[in-house]
């Protein structure tokens, strides 16, 4: 087995009608020049130093930031929240924890993809069977478009909210909350369309793309950290706890803590996401030199911003939610959380609009990565090639979700539990295909890790896949009533 790969690049020859199994050549084939530049760039950066080419991989990032775009959502928040309103700064080592070991295997991911150039799907049909490809990519779908209802939930229910603290005004009747609801759902349609449907147009679009997401995460960190510092500046943020919830590992004894522990596990990465980024990578058209670049973008765009943006969640929450015997059989909703923070003292500008412009960017982001999610997926379920129409077309299969905006409350309990259920089940068959192809000769040839470096990176992944499968059988123990409920209905 030679080093030698095809470029991911490349075009499939002429006349061949089954979709290309590498690369995705109608992304880049416009701007074939740019893609030559970076590539000199990035063999010219071995001979420079260290912070030279830390600046120039920060400047070329974005897979990983669109990661953190698609996981900070309507999940993150709530698991967060409860987090520090139950076990106020306890829980605060959970999430880091869990996206250390979900970058982990999107490194795997990545190494893969760009070691091979091949796409995930064509790798899982050739080195794991066709049945464990088309279940993995028809989850990944099927979640998505579930959990695109509760996205539309959030968003729509945190401007309804920040409108009626800045006018006053709130409309008289069910049918006319149902309305205004709708339209605000709209408009988030419209806007996360547009930027969509704007990443199929060549290397230009995808680093628009890309900027105007590494924009909003900021915009959701710098939220959360204004709501904390006012809380800091006016005492009430015990910091030596906060440090001890960092460094003391505690793990609730209580059902609902363990619970709440493993939900916010759960939060990190979800099977869409081990979807969706291996298809963002051969979009920006990088290879085998990229290997660097991705893991760093991982670590900066990923890792980084969520355990900051979590973090900050939990510290508010904890500040000013914590009684343990309210929320103990008590759900909670982000919009609940900003009326109750302000009550607790903490001004209307940084409860209401700061923190509810925060919530609001989470959702956005959500809603248009699972509309990304949903394009590539179906491109690939159908033979489609991506771009075009019919991408167009694709992308906006999650649209029914805008109806979250005025039903999730209904039918949360009814559909989010199976996909919970789902999105948990799957993710374990996910990591543990990831995870035999990293070790696969027959796909990596000699870019198969080995020695020590190999050992290190089983022994993590292994252990990320031991957590993603406790946490997907305590769910469905705890769930069992429900999900029996639901099943005796069917």
């Amino acid at each position: 087995m030679t080093n030698a790969r095809p470029d991911p690049c490349s075009c499939r020859p002429a006349g061949d009608a089954a979709p290309p199994q590498r690369g995705l050549p109608m992304f880049c084939a416009a701007d074939a020049d740019a893609v030559a530049r970076e590539r000199a760039e990035l063999a010219a950066l071995d001979q420079q130093g260290l912070l030279t080419r830390f600046r120039w991989y920060l400047a070329k990032s974005g897979p990983g930031w669109m990661q953190s775009a698609q996981t900070l959502g309507a999940g993150s928040a709530t698991a967060s929240l409860f987090a520090g309103a139950y076990l106020q700064y306890d829980l605060l080592w959970v999430q880091p924890v869990a996206m250390l070991l979900g970058v982990t295997m999107m490194m795997a991911m990545s190494h893969q993809v760009l070691s091979t150039g091949m796409r995930p799907l064509a790798a899982f049909k050739t080195y794991l069977g066709p049945a464990v490809a088309y279940i993995w990519v028809a989850a990944a779908l099927l979640v998505t478009l579930i959990w695109h209802f509760p996205q539309y939930a959030l968003a729509a229910g945190m401007t309804e909210d920040m409108l009626t603290v800045a006018t006053g005004w709130k409309p008289e009747t069910d049918s006319g909350r149902s309305a205004l609801l709708l339209g605000i759902a709209g408009c988030i349609l419209a806007a996360a369309a547009a930027c969509v449907w704007n990443y199929a147009r060549g290397r230009k679009g995808i680093r628009l793309f890309e900027a105007i997401f590494k924009l909003m995460v900021w915009m959701v960190i710098l939220a959360f950290a204004a709501v904390v510092i006012r809380l800091s500046i006016d005492g009430r943020i015990d910091w030596a706890r906060v440090a001890r919830g960092y460094a003391a590992f505690h793990v609730p004894r209580d059902e609902k803590g363990f619970t709440t522990l493993m939900g916010a596990l759960s939060a990190a990465v979800g099977v869409n996401m081990t979807f969706l980024f291996p298809y963002t990578l051969l979009a920006r058209c990088w290879g085998r030199e990229h290997r660097g670049l991705s893991r760093f973008d991982l670590v900066t765009g990923m890792f980084i911003p969520y355990s900051v943006a979590t973090s900050l969640m939990v510290i508010a929450a904890g500040a000013t939610l914590y009684d343990p015997q309210r929320w103990a059989a008590t759900a909670m909703s982000a919009k609940d959380a900003a009326a109750m923070i302000e009550a607790s003292g903490l001004p209307t500008v940084f409860s209401r609009f700061v923190l509810g412009f925060g919530f609001v960017g989470m959702a956005f982001n959500a809603i248009t990565m699972h509309m990304l999610v949903s394009g590539f997926a179906a491109c690939e379920l159908f033979g489609i090639e991506p771009g075009g129409w019919k991408y167009r077309a694709a992308c906006l299969l999650p649209v029914p979700g805008i109806f979250g905006a005025i039903l999730w409350k209904t039918m949360g309990p009814w559909i989010g539990v199976p996909a919970s259920a789902l999105s948990g089940l799957m993710l374990p068959i996910a990591y543990v295909s990831f995870f035999i192809l990293q070790n696969r000769r027959a796909y990596l040839g000699a870019d198969k890790p080995r020695g020590a470096v190999a050992l290190v990176w089983n022994l993590v992944m292994l252990a990320a896949i031991v957590l993603v499968t406790a946490n997907a059988a305590n769910f469905i123990y705890m769930n069992r009533a429900w999900i029996g409920k639901i099943l005796g209905a069917s």
